[in-house]
C-alpha cells in the first residue's frame, strides 16, 4: 500500500519538477529573444518524465564522486540533466536567432495551465487520502 503511494506521489512530483524546468526553459528563450544566434530550446517532456520516473527521481540514478577539491559540488537535477533540444525555426531571423515570440508565449502559458492543474489534482488527491484516513 505505501509502495503504490510513493509510486504515485513520485510520479506526481517528476512531474511537477519536469513543468518547473520547462518552465525555465522556456522563460529562457522569452528572455533572449533579442540575442543574436541564440537557439530556442525545449525538450520532450512525455520522455523526460518516463525517463525521471522509471530512473526513480532524485533517491535513484548515480551518486557522484569528486577526485578533485577543485571539482563543482552537484546540485539538483537541474536543466543539465535534461535532453535539451533545439527548436527547428519557422523563420529564422537574419542575426541567427530562432527564437519565435508567439511559440515561446504560447508554449509557456500552455505550461503555467498544466503546471496548475497538475497541483489541483494533486491536491485533491492528497484531501482524499487525508479524508480517508479520518476516523468518523
Amino acid at each position: 500500500m505505501i509502495d503504490r503511494l510513493a509510486a504515485t506521489l513520485n510520479f506526481d512530483r517528476e512531474a511537477l519538477n519536469l513543468r518547473h524546468e520547462r518552465q525555465e526553459v522556456l522563460a529562457g528563450n522569452i528572455a533572449n529573444a533579442d540575442t543574436p544566434n541564440y537557439k530556442a530550446r525545449d525538450f520532450d517532456f512525455s520522455r523526460e518524465l518516463a525517463r525521471a520516473v522509471k530512473k526513480g527521481g532524485a533517491e535513484g540514478g548515480l551518486a557522484l564522486s569528486t577526485t578533485s577539491s577543485r571539482h563543482l559540488a552537484a546540485g539538483g537535477s537541474g536543466a543539465g540533466s535534461l535532453d535539451l533540444l533545439y527548436r527547428v525555426p519557422d523563420q529564422p531571423s537574419l542575426d541567427g536567432n530562432t527564437v519565435n515570440m508567439d511559440v515561446e508565449r504560447s508554449r509557456f502559458a500552455d505550461n503555467t495551465v498544466r503546471y496548475q492543474a497538475a497541483l489541483t489534482i494533486l491536491n485533491g488527491r492528497i484531501q482524499g487520502l487525508k479524508s480517508a484516513m479520518q476516523p468518523e
